[in-house]
């Protein structure tokens, strides 16, 4: 390559620039070298003081910055033992919106910056920088750098033999780590399948990076040699790459890779006086959908989420992110929902329960090839999703495995490993937007729909709305509907609606509310939900069951600020918490009403059963209890007989003595006898 600029004029170029603009970072590294080993130099200052230079470091970058290591490599000041030869990252270079997939051959060699998160993180290996080798036959023995391309001698300089050994004790050797890198969830759009890029990490930048974590990386993309044993590729010519990282810089920030131009800025706030805004944001998240306006307020509000960075005393942090689960009959448009939701959240993720294993959710430590055989710590969805919307759908057929292991997830938002020796903690702070089917593949009408959940109480406790979404025969519902679905096949041939909300420009309002408002509750919002939560407790106890917990204070509290943040506010009002109280009682009716007594029962779900069932088995337990007091077993037909007298009729009583029985609290000794288990 003709360079504008050869080796004594770059050397003369750099040196002014060090005298410039890197002496006093120099100074102040040599005191900490080799804790820190590299000088980082700013791309915008290489810009400003020579813009050819700059230009040569972007497509040259192995001329400009082995020159620029070399002029700064000398003995260590007071230790000749150490030689200073720190690296040199180039940190601010421009991306300028290159995607992954977007990279080529004709960025071979070149220095670049690419946004990503990363997915896989191998096993720290070690390489030989500087080789000693030493003769067998005539005991010459020398020093010699091992370089990218530079091949290993195999003839003694001194006796020209073939008998070098190298003594790996004497070498010099390099931490090294290879990675993976994937294409940012909020720039992938359109379905795409996000694209992934090797990354190979040395020295001071091996375990710098999670996976989960989303970074900018600056390095030189490279070919990657292919395998001896690879014959076909070889022959055919093809080459994988890999970017060899220079420069790492961590993304902080959620959402910062939706663009938003002052234009669109405007157009939001004036988006945000709109006194319908709520309504066209949900018609923009599910246009498709007729009716379940309840579920799409509920979904609307978990895009925005409350708001982020407080703590408990003793700096726990609260979870600002909504949890929902819709449970609900086949063809209710669950999934569609989840799709719906996924594409319109800046940063959305969607995986299907049935195919989605714990560790395909969460995250694991696994051999894989890219630590040549070694473990490789790999992100799951829910890590991948960091930020932004987790969407699962068939939630109900996963494992009990897979879902414990999300329980970590919802509550703490991180997921750690402890696997083949290696303990990490991911950060997977996202909302939960999962779906699933009852446990008899549709909904009975005459049990509570609470029962008919095939989840566990303790997962159940996580969400913050859970929503039955029935599939009713109703002449005029199913009229509209389908109305509706036919008018959504007929939308091609019509113009679009005035106030229809573009769906992009949706997707911007919501990443610009998250990002820019943090409302806090006002004084008259904060007495409404004491005032509820108060007068829901006095009912309990009057009925004698939990109508509501103080975990679900939180959830009222974050439903409060999401619905805030819709209007741009910087201060959640008593209408803001009336909406969300709106919508949990539109839950208590749906799912925790308990039928016999009219009271609202939390335990519904914590338990799976209302107080009032519970008391009828305390009930027939102590029946049981009296009766064997008297005698060795007991009729069930006598106890059946007291049960009556209690309004307990036959069905709810055999029924009971099933649970009791499963629970182990009784057991039969003969056809129609039963005694209790005896505790100690």
């Amino acid at each position: 390559m003709d360079k504008e600029i050869d080796s004594n004029s770059l050397n003369e170029l750099l040196r002014e620039f060090i005298d410039l603009y890197c002496k006093k970072d120099l100074i102040d590294l040599e005191l900490e070298y080799p804790t820190k080993k590299s000088l980082i130099v700013s791309f915008e200052k290489i810009q400003k003081f020579d813009p050819k230079l700059a230009s040569l470091l972007i497509e040259d970058p192995d001329f400009v910055i082995t020159a620029f290591e070399k002029l700064i490599k000398k003995p260590s000041a007071g230790r000749m033992d150490i030689e200073f030869a720190p690296h040199v990252r180039i940190a601010g270079v421009p991306d300028n919106d290159l995607l992954i997939e977007n990279i080529s051959s004709k960025h071979l060699n070149k220095l670049l910056t690419v946004k990503g998160v990363i997915t896989k993180r191998a096993e720290v290996m070690h390489k030989v920088k500087v080789a000693f080798y030493r003769c067998t036959m005539c005991d010459h023995n020398f020093r010699v750098p091992l370089l990218r391309k530079s091949t290993p001698p195999l003839i003694c300089p001194e006796c020209e033999k073939k008998a070098l050994k190298l003594e790996e004790e004497n070498s010099y050797f390099v931490d090294i780590q290879r990675a993976e890198c994937q294409e940012l969830l909020e720039r992938v759009r359109g379905g795409a399948a996000a694209a992934k890029i090797e990354l190979y990490l040395e020295d001071d930048n091996v375990n710098k990076i999670m996976p989960g974590e989303s970074v900018e990386l600056t390095g030189i993309l490279r070919l990657k040699t292919p395998q001896k044993t690879n014959l076909k590729q070889q022959m055919g010519g093809a080459y994988s790459r890999y970017l060899e990282v220079n420069y790492i810089n961590p993304i902080k920030k959620d959402f910062e890779e939706i663009k938003i131009t002052p234009e669109e800025i405007k157009k939001i706030e004036e988006l945000s006086k709109d006194k319908d805004i709520y309504q066209k944001l949900q018609k923009a998240l599910a246009p498709g959908i007729y009716g379940h306006d309840e579920v799409k307020l509920a979904i609307v509000l978990q895009m925005f989420g409350g708001t982020k960075g407080k703590t408990m005393p003793g700096g726990v942090p609260i979870r600002d992110d909504i949890h929902i689960l819709l449970i609900g009959d086949p063809g209710s448009a669950k999934s569609r929902i989840l799709q719906y939701a996924k594409e319109l959240v800046p940063k959305g993720i969607y995986v299907s329960g049935k195919s989605a294993t714990g560790v395909g959710l969460t995250a694991s430590a696994e051999k894989d090839e890219l630590g040549d055989g070694g473990w490789t710590l790999k992100a799951g969805a829910l890590v991948l999703a960091n930020g932004g919307l987790a969407c699962i759908d068939e939630f109900d057929k996963m494992t009990e495995d897979e879902r414990s292991a999300m329980h970590e997830a919802m509550e703490s938002q991180t997921i750690s490993v402890a696997k083949a020796g290696i303990v990490a903690t991911f950060k997977a702070k996202c909302a939960i937007l999962a779906a699933a089917n009852p446990k008899y593949g549709r909904f009975d009408p005459n049990r509570l729909p609470a029962e008919q959940f095939n989840l566990t109480p303790t997962i159940l406790s996580r969400f913050d709305l859970i929503f039955p979404i029935y599939d009713v025969l109703d002449k005029v519902r199913d009229s509209e509907m389908a109305e509706s679905i036919l008018s959504s096949h007929r939308k091609k041939y019509q113009e679009k609606k005035e106030d229809e909300l573009d769906r992009e420009l949706a997707r911007k309002y919501i990443a610009y509310m998250r990002k820019n408002v943090f409302p806090v509750l006002s004084e008259e919002a904060s007495q409404k939900i004491k005032e509820y939560y108060v007068e829901l407790r006095v009912r309990g106890q009057q009925a004698g069951a939990v109508p509501i917990t103080p975990r679900q204070i939180e959830g009222i509290i974050r439903l409060t600020e999401a619905s805030a943040k819709v209007r741009m506010s910087a201060i959640a009002t008593a209408e803001d918490a009336e909406r969300a109280i709106t919508l949990l009682n539109f839950m208590h009716d749906q799912i925790l009403r308990d039928r016999e007594t009219g009271a609202i029962d939390s335990d519904i779900i914590n338990t799976g059963r209302p107080q009032s069932e519970r008391n009828k088995i305390t009930l027939v337990y102590s029946l049981f209890k009296e009766a064997t007091e008297k005698s060795e077993a007991v009729s069930l037909e006598e106890i059946a007989s007291k049960a009556k007298e209690l309004n307990i009729d036959d069905i709810e009583f055999h029924r009971i003595v099933d649970i009791l029985r499963m629970n182990g609290d009784i057991y039969q000794t003969k056809e129609g006898y039963y005694k209790i288990v005896k505790e100690g």
